[in-house]
């Protein structure tokens, strides 16, 4: 699994996880319940991960519909 986005921002990854399940890519949400260790404050990211062989198709989706992916 490949890092695909980093954020501290539910809506995106939320938004992310509909746009690659629409195009039946499999993604993975890691940190979710970090929110236990820092209080519930949402300030440490969450990753989404996609399979290495889907990582060029889904980072081309999220640059289409405006999401950043960094570097």
């Amino acid at each position: 699994m490949k890092e695909l986005i980093r954020t501290s921002d539910p809506t995106i990854v939320a938004f992310a996880t509909a746009l690659l399940s629409g195009e039946d890519i499999d993604c993975f949400e890691l940190d979710v319940h970090m929110s236990v260790l820092e209080g519930s404050l949402g300030v440490l990211p969450r990753r989404l991960m996609v399979h290495e062989r889907d990582l060029f198709r889904a980072r081309a989706i999220l640059k289409d519909n405006d999401i950043d992916i960094g570097g």
